[in-house]
């Protein structure tokens, strides 16, 4: 209904208005309550880190002096991002066969 509309015509119009912007409302509020329920950036103490990775503590300290662990210190304590440690999980993420021969044929077809 994108013509020019006739006097007779609006109510039809604003009715389909109507339902779109209520439409639009619904999906608003769906994602607001989505959003809600994604996982926040959490900070987490030595221990918290230790159980959250299924690592020691000593283990911890060890990661961390060898600055292979993200991490945040203030005064004598550490902190540790939970939002960073899974993009660290992540990248330790190896690659399944379908991936690595996608990238292969991509590769190769950008040689020729």
């Amino acid at each position: 209904m994108t013509e020019n509309l006739t006097f007779d015509q609006l109510p039809k119009a604003v009715i389909m208005l109507t339902k779109e912007i209520s439409e639009l409302k619904k999906m608003l509020t769906q994602r607001q309550e989505e959003k809600k329920q994604e996982p926040t950036e959490k900070l987490l103490s030595v221990k918290e880190t230790a159980k959250f990775l299924n690592l020691t503590v000593p283990t911890i300290y060890s990661k961390v002096s060898r600055r292979e662990l993200p991490y945040m210190k203030r005064g004598k304590r550490l902190y540790f991002s939970s939002t960073e440690l899974l993009e660290y999980l992540k990248e330790g993420r190896s690659k399944s066969n379908k991936e690595l021969e996608t990238e292969a044929e991509a590769y190769l077809s950008n040689k020729h």
